[in-house]
């Protein structure tokens, strides 16, 4: 019926002509809607959207999007976009209707009395000025990594390429591409400047020329895991379920009871130590993110990446010779390695991991979040993701107010009885061993018993 009434989906349409004749749709008829069938529509404010050709072309990617095919996505919506105004523009040719007035605004699955006071301290938040950034502060940031990229040249220049030396200059090295690591990571969220045109520029500048990485692949891979974090087949951050290792206590026993074995997972929290931590940016993403520009011809983003290896090879070959600059590039892209997977594994690995159940907002980043003690070291180590639940409610918030919007955060988790994880810094990197063993001794009981 809506169809017949509005012509092809997503096919474009004026603002007017859409208030005039949009249809009234039911809730459940856009849960049907969800992808499997080859059509996509999801709900944004109580209107109902065609995305089945849209996706494609979605800014964000094609799959963050679909996601939240035959959903309401008016919560990642608002968390995701900067220029709402700008977005809901472009939008009018993909309105097919809106829900039927009897309807609710969203789903069953999801806490109605939770999600509206969250919409309310989202407008609270907006108000103390709290999504506005402090440019002086990413520009200081910025800076100190620029300031640690020249000391590890120097010491290598005036000391000489000793063992000593050669060390330095790797961690100072490592150092700079972690923190760049973090600092690429707010202008992806689009959290720096108000426009997202100096965000893009910027994210290319730090992702592409100071760390030489693609910015569009990070694009494709963070937006999907901020959707649906920890949902398996949804966020991509959990990929290495089931093939490297059983993740969650729900996703384990169901391997398990599957009888599928593709790893000895009972020992994961062993293996993790050799295949985790020291092997993913050395191993994997090293060469992955070349074969994914060049698949999906991505050429701005290696041309950014280019300039990168360009500058590092002619800045040390001279003093390392081939040998020693290829052996310092490993030694740094190990020990970056490791700092990052330590970091960004902490706040979710030993938390709720499962299939999508189409909760609301809160509930989904809460029970797939938890966050770090707040201390000088701890905010500069994790680039201020020891945040990591205020980062995940609101990812377009500048990270150096995250501590002032978390006494919000608690109260509101208080009040509707959700647990608000804050634990010490190594704590964290325990509880990562401590939920692979767990989760491994959960599959090897439903592989052998049930």
């Amino acid at each position: 019926a809506v169809r017949e009434t509005m012509g092809t989906p997503g096919s474009p349409a004026t603002a007017n002509e859409i208030q005039t004749h949009a249809p009234l749709v039911h809730l459940g008829l856009v849960a049907q809607r969800s992808g499997r069938e080859k059509e996509r529509w999801l709900v944004i404010d109580r209107k109902v959207y065609n995305i089945s050709n849209f996706v494609r072309s979605h800014p964000g990617g094609s799959r963050v999007i679909s996601h939240y095919a035959g959903q309401d996505a008016t919560d990642p919506f608002i968390a995701f976009h900067i220029n709402k105004g700008i977005v809901r523009k472009y939008m009018n040719s993909l309105l097919i209707g809106e829900l039927s007035p009897e309807q609710p605004s969203f789903e069953p699955t999801k806490n109605k009395e939770l999600t509206n006071e969250f919409r309310e301290l989202r407008a609270t938040v907006e108000r103390m000025g709290l999504m506005k950034a402090n440019h002086l502060f990413f520009l200081l940031y910025l800076l100190h990594i620029l300031l640690l990229d020249v000391a590890a040249w120097l010491t290598l220049w005036l000391f000489g390429t000793s063992l000593v030396p050669f060390f330095l200059s790797a961690v100072l090295l490592s150092a700079v591409q972690a923190q760049a690591g973090w600092l690429q990571h707010d202008f992806g969220h689009l959290s720096v400047f108000s426009t997202s045109t100096w965000n893009h520029l910027l994210h290319h500048f730090v992702i592409g020329h100071l760390k030489g990485a693609p910015a569009s692949w990070w694009n494709h891979m963070h937006f999907q895991h901020h959707a649906k974090p920890n949902c398996f087949l949804k966020d991509p951050d959990i990929n290495m379920h089931p093939f490297f290792f059983a993740l969650g206590k729900v996703l384990s026993v169901e391997l398990g009871k599957q009888k599928k074995k593709y790893m000895p997972y009972n020992h994961q929290h062993k293996y993790f130590f050799l295949i985790g931590p020291p092997a993913l940016l050395p191993l994997y993403f090293q060469w992955y993110i070349f074969y994914f520009v060049v698949q999906r011809k991505k050429w701005v983003d290696l041309a950014w990446m280019v300039t990168f290896y360009v500058r590092i090879f002619l800045t040390y070959m001279p003093l390392l010779g081939l040998k020693g600059f290829l052996g310092l590039f490993f030694i740094v892209r190990f020990l970056e390695s490791n700092w990052f997977v330590w970091v960004t594994q902490m706040n979710h690995i030993p938390m709720h991991i499962d299939h999508d159940r189409n909760v609301d907002w809160v509930s989904t980043q809460l029970q797939a979040t938890c966050n770090v003690h707040q201390s000088a070291f701890n905010d500069w180590f994790s680039g201020h993701l020891n945040f990591q639940i205020e980062h995940h409610l609101f990812p377009t918030m500048p990270r150096h107010n995250y501590h002032k919007v978390a006494p919000l955060v608690q109260s509101l988790c208080t009040k509707y009885g959700i647990e608000y994880q804050s634990k010490p810094l190594l704590s964290a990197f325990a509880d990562i061993v401590y939920s692979l063993k767990e989760s491994g001794q959960l599959w090897l009981d439903a592989y052998l018993h049930q």
